[in-house]
């Protein structure tokens, strides 16, 4: 077997990070870290942007996520309750108002700060980015979001971190003093790991033999592939007084679900999976989250209508956020397009609650209350995991010509859309998500 000694690596062509292994040399265990433009930073510490030389795609399609606006100076909604809970996001040492605690909303929406019990996030572009690359694939193993003494441990927290970037298919960025242990994959095809990169007469650094002769163990990030890869942020919340806020992991697995979150949120195109990692501000993802019908019966003077929803998705719809809510409305029209009737008004919350989907938290008095200050949950209409449910109407079938079912999704209740008036219109906005039309 070939040992000898391959030439100094690159990790990719036009790559500036490069991790210098040291643990690989001293026998004392430490951390790698990693150098920018000669200048040594923790790993963490890494921006994306020095991924988007090699990763064209991937980083555009991630610049263009919520989790790249995770943070307080980019999501507004967000931004809006941390100010008002927590403080001034581009401060150093500012804690929970009332809990005096470190902010634990830093742990998802700004993990890499968090790993630095850091507030002040513009005081590095690691911090403002949010959920970077980095913060996913130096993932290692996930350790739940339990502590052994019953606390959550939410986001970063819940995780133990490679002091390498691994990629789901076994994929290191690897240089320096660390070159001679240099750990290669090799595709199904037998070609050259491109992370390798070539030299300036275009010859590779290394042949795929020299890889395989060196015969070192092929490191393989499983953690990527399955649901602890989001369970650290996406399982589940409670508030300080113990009320559940987002629960989608509890919500998978009541379903029983063998669906993993990357086969919808990550889907493949071309062999390449997808980072824009779609949710709740995503239309696309939205439009395809529930198949909707509505259908018609004349019974002599009168119409029954029968709206069917069917949340085709394995966790609650909406999911995530406790304020998200969708509104269906029923119109019937004439053949002039004038409307004859309406399921409501002004909203169903009052006028037809089967028609407001749903999740109200409540305080000690059982009233609604907002999530912060909230002690249980009231009303929860949320479509359950794959649920059919049926709005039925009985109306005036007098002069209708056809009646219009749409249904609207929104990311705020309606008293924190009047309350946040310095929202984008466009967040404050119901977003038609389906509609359907039936004739008599």
């Amino acid at each position: 077997m070939n040992r000898s000694r391959p030439r100094r690596l690159r990790a990719a062509v036009n790559l500036r990070v490069a991790l210098l292994g040291l643990a690989a040399l001293l026998s004392t265990p430490t951390l790698s870290a990693a150098v920018i433009d000669g200048r040594q930073v923790s790993l963490h510490q890494v921006s994306a942007e020095e991924c988007k030389d090699c990763h064209k795609q991937i980083y555009k399609q991630w610049k263009g996520s919520m989790h790249a606006r995770s943070t307080a100076l980019k999501d507004p909604i967000h931004g809006a309750l941390y100010r008002k809970l927590i403080g001034d996001p581009t401060r150093e040492g500012v804690v929970h108002k009332k809990m005096k605690t470190y902010p634990v909303c830093l742990q998802c929406h700004a993990p890499n700060a968090a790993r630095d019990r850091k507030t002040k996030l513009d005081a590095m572009p690691a911090y403002a980015e949010g959920v970077t690359c980095v913060v996913c694939h130096s993932m290692e193993k996930y350790k739940g979001i339990k502590a052994p003494d019953g606390k959550f441990r939410l986001g970063a927290a819940a995780y133990e971190f490679s002091d390498q970037l691994q990629g789901a298919n076994g994929v290191l960025h690897e240089q320096g003093a660390a070159a001679d242990h240099l750990r290669a994959a090799i595709d199904d095809e037998g070609e050259l790991n491109p992370h390798l990169g070539r030299d300036n007469d275009g010859k590779p650094y290394i042949t795929a033999k020299e890889a395989a002769d060196l015969d070192l163990p092929l490191t393989q990030n499983g953690l990527l592939r399955t649901n602890d890869a989001c369970m650290g942020c996406h399982d589940k919340r409670h508030n300080p007084k113990g009320a559940p806020l987002c629960q989608t992991g509890d919500e998978f697995m009541k379903a029983g679900s063998q669906v993993t979150c990357q086969s919808c949120h990550m889907p493949a195109v071309k062999g390449l999976a997808g980072h824009s990692m779609g949710g709740g501000h995503d239309p696309g993802m939205l439009k395809r989250s529930v198949a909707f019908r509505v259908s018609t019966e004349k019974q002599g003077d009168r119409l029954k209508v029968q709206v069917r929803l069917k949340n085709q998705q394995p966790h609650d719809l909406p999911t995530g956020a406790p304020f998200r809510n969708m509104v269906v409305k029923v119109t019937a029209l004439d053949r002039e397009g004038r409307v004859l009737w309406q399921n409501f008004r002004q909203h169903p919350m009052k006028e037809d609650p089967q028609a407001y989907i749903v999740y109200v938290m409540t305080g000690p008095d059982g009233k609604p209350a907002s999530p912060p200050a909230a002690t249980g949950v009231g009303r929860n209409s949320r479509l359950k995991p794959f649920e059919t449910r049926m709005l039925d109407y009985d109306i005036p079938a007098r002069g209708v010509d056809s009646v219009r079912a749409e249904l609207y999704y929104n990311l705020l209740w309606p008293g924190m859309v009047k309350q946040m008036k310095k929202l984008p219109a466009d967040l404050k906005a119901p977003k038609l998500i389906a509609w359907s039309e039936a004739r008599p």
